[in-house]
């Protein structure tokens, strides 16, 4: 944020992460972002000052530097990509739906449907007010693709609450169950599916 070459405090640079990157990436806690400001000024990447605004207390404000826009540029342009890491704790309990109830399920998805279409219209309107800024162009967009992410989760979750009746009807077929009330899958099965699946698609790894 930073690199847009505005001087901001560390409380200017947590707002700003909450209505554009926690979208996409993630958004810093306060003690987060005041400690990466201190190891960007420790390496010369920033610099500070305290500015008073008629106060007892100042305010300290973050600029970066040509090394710190230097170093910045680098890592965009040329350090390695890492791929989406997708930790989805609804799927998680969707995934373990054989210890829930169906309700409960299709109540966990309705609160994450609430979620999402909230960040769908949140980052609807951060890029809309993106939009009036032309050096946010690439941010922009980038809430767009939000925007559109939201959207589809929503339309994603909504299909899975019809999955959940068809996933519980092929449950109640399965006669042999457990102490626990729920079908018992072959044992070793998961090693087989591994097998089959590796040798069918060598890439997947």
């Amino acid at each position: 944020m930073l690199a847009f070459d505005e001087e901001l405090s560390g409380y200017e640079l947590k707002k700003w992460a909450d209505w554009s990157i926690k979208f996409f990436y993630w958004s810093p806690s306060f003690s987060q972002v005041y400690t990466e400001l201190k190891k960007l000024e420790k390496h010369g990447f920033v610099t500070s000052r305290v500015q008073h605004d008629n106060g007892v207390r100042g305010r300290r404000l973050y600029k970066i530097t040509e090394a710190g826009t230097a170093a910045v540029g680098r890592w965009s342009n040329e350090a390695p990509i890492d791929p989406p890491i997708l930790k989805h704790g609804v799927m998680l309990r969707i995934w373990l739906g054989h210890l829930n109830k169906p309700e409960r399920l299709k109540e966990i998805l309705r609160e994450h449907i609430e979620y999402v279409s909230k960040m769908e219209r949140r980052a609807a309107a951060d890029a809309s007010g993106a939009d009036k800024e032309p050096a946010w162009a690439y941010s922009q967009i980038v809430l767009r693709w939000a925007e559109r992410y939201y959207a589809a989760e929503r339309d994603l979750a909504e299909q899975l609450i019809a999955d959940i009746d068809k996933a519980d009807a092929v449950l109640a077929q399965v006669k042999d169950g457990d102490d626990a009330g729920f079908p018992k899958p072959t044992p070793g099965a998961w090693r087989q599916v591994e097998v089959e699946t590796e040798s069918e698609s060598p890439d997947l790894e």
